[in-house]
């Protein structure tokens, strides 16, 4: 059990991340959230995809609104649901692939995310999810149901003014770099990160060409220091394992490079690189002072491995936790975070 400390350091932390909704300038708004990308986003859309990247079912889910698992690869809320939290417009992000979306959805705020995807093309390809070009098809559909719901000039100017937020990278290195002999026969870590940024640009740029203008794109976390990778990677004492750090900071400092030059040859665009790599990190290196006192291990099972189907039987106080499972951090880990960046980075949007 937690010592009282803990528990005052974490009601603290979550409750004013909670309380704190962003206030934008009077002459600002941003009517919607378009969220796009993987498993750290993901709020439901692989559902009833013929995939293993899928989390259904307990115990995924237990801390969510009524304990339901719905498709979060997460015990509870992931920052899909808190970005849209932050910034007022409503509680939870819906998939797209939700066959209940209301009109009331379609202009506040959907999710293309799919778990498992990547920039690289094969990464989603090799996971049999939806992919980043499909996840644009899905996007294409949607403004078309918008146009039907509110009409062209309408849709144009929630486009313009929505937050689009891109959240990939992470199965890439992890998964399709590292364990795929293909990709490092072909590629060293420059050429594969410069793979991923030509993908990542021209993903950015199509959401340009449709409409979008405000578009954030998340950083590559320190993915060598989740669970699982020091279990794979990190030797006996489980260590971060630093190559795939580098892989990842590597990709971050090119993103961040490509963003500002799209800034500067496209009008009125806001493109943002968003950093969580430091934020984790920090996190990680100091989890007492964020009121967490495990970070090298998850929730669920042994918290060295597991992951969807393999994630049973979780520790019996999550808020211990910076990982749920071996790969996604706890509900209270992304609510930190997620705070952190948008009161840091909102205003680069406007």
């Amino acid at each position: 059990m937690l010592t009282s400390w803990f528990r005052v350091t974490i009601l603290i932390l979550v409750c004013n991340a909670a309380a704190a909704v962003i206030k934008l300038p009077e002459n600002k708004t941003i009517p919607a959230v378009l969220m796009f990308g993987d498993s750290i986003v993901d709020t439901g859309n692989n559902n009833n995809l013929e995939t293993i990247f899928k989390v259904n079912y307990p115990p995924y889910g237990r801390d969510f609104i009524g304990g339901i698992p719905t498709g979060r690869f997460c015990n509870g809320k992931v920052p899909s649901d808190f970005l849209v939290e932050e910034l007022g417009i409503k509680e939870l992000l819906p998939p797209y692939l939700d066959p209940s979306l209301s009109t009331d959805d379609l202009k506040t705020g959907v999710n293309f995310a799919s778990g498992g995807a990547g920039f690289d093309p094969l990464t989603s390809e090799l996971a049999s999810v939806i992919s980043l070009s499909d996840q644009i098809d899905l996007f294409n559909e949607y403004i078309a149901k918008l146009k039907v719901a509110v009409g062209a000039e309408t849709t144009s100017t929630i486009l313009s003014n929505s937050l689009f937020v891109v959240v990939a990278g992470s199965n890439d290195i992890t998964n399709t770099y590292f364990n795929n002999p293909i990709r490092r026969l072909h590629y060293d870590y420059s050429s594969y990160t410069d793979l991923l940024i030509y993908s990542a640009s021209g993903f950015v740029q199509e959401l340009y060409k449709l409409g979008a203008r405000r578009i954030g794109v998340f950083g590559i976390p320190p993915i060598g220091c989740l669970p699982s990778q020091r279990t794979l990677q990190g030797g006996v004492q489980r260590q971060c394992a630093e190559n795939y750090n580098e892989v990842a900071q590597l990709f971050n400092v090119k993103m961040s490079d490509e963003l500002n030059s799209l800034n500067n040859r496209l009008p009125d665009a806001r493109m943002v690189y968003l950093d969580v790599y430091n934020s984790l990190m920090e996190i990680i290196h100091n989890p007492r002072k964020y009121g967490f006192r495990i970070a090298n291990k998850g929730c669920c099972g042994t918290g060295t491995i597991e992951v969807a189907f393999l994630c049973k039987c979780p520790c019996p106080d999550v808020y211990n936790y910076v990982f749920w499972d071996s790969f996604h951090p706890t509900e209270t880990t992304y609510r930190i975070l997620v705070h952190q960046v948008v009161k840091k980075q909102i205003t680069s949007f406007l």
